[in-house]
């Protein structure tokens, strides 16, 4: 069973900012293929069902952003599942609005649900799909802007890439990282 885990903070009030944009994508992928994140524990929150013929769970854990490992050692532990099948989709401030990097493992970039999920799961070996957010205007804490939501014009934007990162993991599911590395990570005329 592959594990796409979209990551983000829990609440309304975080639904709509840039730190969300792995739960957007996951959303949209479920929303796509039928799948219900109806399944909770206190940890996390996820659905069964067939990406492009694969069988999946996608989840979205119910900690905050760095307490995200504990969301995902729980989902590995219960489908008895090896860190190689595990997707995790989330933002990125070093990308550019609207560009995606799907990568087959590797370092955190400082991202902070990245570091706690290495070190819950003591392994970096993981497909990850990033979501570019771009980094923040001026002077602005890059913490504070991760939290703040998208504008009306760039939440537009953002749409095309959340349907752009969905059809990425999707066609990762069906074609392997490396065939999704080439089709995705190049530029496009909306990068």
């Amino acid at each position: 069973m592959n594990i796409v885990v979209g990551l983000g903070n829990p609440g309304t009030e975080y639904e709509s900012t840039r730190h969300n944009a792995g739960f957007m994508v996951v959303e949209r992928l479920a929303q796509a293929c039928g799948i219900v994140l109806g399944k909770k524990t206190r940890l996390v929150r996820w659905g069964e069902g067939d990406v492009a013929g694969i069988p999946v769970t996608i989840a979205e854990p119910r900690t905050f952003m760095n307490n995200s490992g504990l969301a995902v050692k729980e989902l590995l532990k219960a489908a008895e599942a090896d860190p190689e099948k595990l997707i995790v989709v989330y933002d990125d401030l070093d990308l550019e609005p609207g560009q995606i990097r799907v990568r087959e493992n590797g370092g955190s970039g400082g991202h902070k649900g990245i570091i706690s999920i290495v070190n819950q799961i003591g392994s970096d070996v993981f497909v990850r799909v990033r979501v570019g957010i771009g980094r923040p205007p001026g002077r602005q804490d890059p913490a504070r802007y991760v939290l703040s939501p998208f504008s009306k014009r760039e939440r537009e934007d953002m749409d095309v890439t959340i349907e752009r990162a969905a059809d990425a993991v999707a066609y990762l599911l069906s074609e392997g990282v490396t065939k999704a590395m080439n089709e995705f990570n190049r530029r496009t005329d909306q990068d």
